[in-house]
């Protein structure tokens, strides 16, 4: 219990300060989120939208207003969206980037742990080889180049699959595995390099000496011990994944967080910005914690502390 509650109270002052940083940085940004109605608007009904989001306060006192409205987990009004406050947005962005995140990281675990157990088992040998060619091809082929090409062949040439907009579970797949694969290589990677390792030990050792068969060696002792580095990476990919990829949700127009994200930034839609980005720092500050007490489950010789691991 004094474990859980020092990280708590750790993760809300890194919270804290992820928002008064964001909040500056936000506010010295160039530009005017309400330049293009300056134009065509009168000059006091300009300053009466300012004074609306309290924008024509000083810089410490609109701080202490958004934080007094984030207590009550209120983020606030978006400034571009005349009928949705940022709640509402982040509400209906989570549903379909919650899905491709979620979708990507089962496929990215499933085949990453897959392939990196089989190069493991047949160290420098054709399926060694073949598994980091493919971690090779994930890593160095960002998402935003294989999107396009997943469109050009599944989509338009062979017609397979939509590539665009939101509707049936067809509409997630080309953004899934566009998600999944730079993940898949880097899991690959890292369970075929704890896997070597893990080989090595002596209860692996004493397991094979036992005539277990290859398969319950593997699933009953190695798996289970490799998997441990391997969550560290897994915690903030999960946070990555499932609170949308910008780039990703943006090429195939999926209405998710990713897409109100990206737009805020180009609209110096304040309120958004920091909402999406608090939502988001919530869900890796979670997802880390969560992981820390996942490691006791998967190795029960990790005792948890107030001073931390041990």
């Amino acid at each position: 219990m004094r474990y859980v509650a020092k990280r708590f109270l750790t993760m809300l002052v890194t919270l804290w300060i992820i928002i008064t940083i964001t909040f500056i940085i936000m506010h010295f940004i160039p530009g005017d989120p309400f330049a293009s109605d300056a134009k065509s608007l009168p000059e006091e009904i300009v300053q009466n939208m300012r004074a609306k989001y309290n924008l024509d306060k000083p810089l410490p006192v609109q701080y202490f207003l958004y934080l007094k409205d984030l207590v009550m987990f209120d983020l606030g009004p978006s400034i571009q969206s005349k009928t949705r406050d940022v709640n509402t947005l982040i509400a209906e962005g989570f549903g379909p980037s919650a899905l491709l995140g979620i979708q990507s990281l089962l496929i990215a675990i499933v085949v990453g742990v897959a392939l990196g157990v089989l190069a493991a088992l047949n160290h420098n040998r054709i399926l060694d080889y073949f598994s980091m060619f493919i971690a090779i091809i994930g890593i160095s082929v960002p998402s935003f180049i294989f999107a396009p090409l997943l469109i050009k062949y599944f989509g338009v040439e062979w017609g397979i699959l939509p590539v665009a907009s939101w509707g049936t579970w067809s509409h997630s797949v080309l953004p899934t595995i566009a998600l999944a694969v730079s993940p898949i290589a880097v899991i690959t990677r890292f369970v075929r390099t704890s896997m070597l390792d893990v080989f090595n030990e002596n209860y692996m050792r004493t397991a094979e000496a036992k005539g277990l068969s290859t398969f319950e060696v593997v699933v009953k002792h190695g798996i289970r011990n490799a998997l441990v580095p391997v969550l560290s990476f897994i915690g903030p990919l999960f946070a990555a994944v499932i609170t949308g990829t910008f780039v990703v949700e943006k090429i195939f127009a999926i209405p998710g967080i990713g897409k109100y994200f990206v737009d805020s930034i180009f609209n110096r839609d304040y309120p958004v910005i920091l909402g999406t980005t608090i939502f988001y720092s919530f869900i890796l500050i979670l997802t880390l914690f969560l992981i820390d007490l996942s490691y006791k489950l998967i190795d029960p010789r990790i005792k948890l502390n107030s001073g931390g691991d041990s």
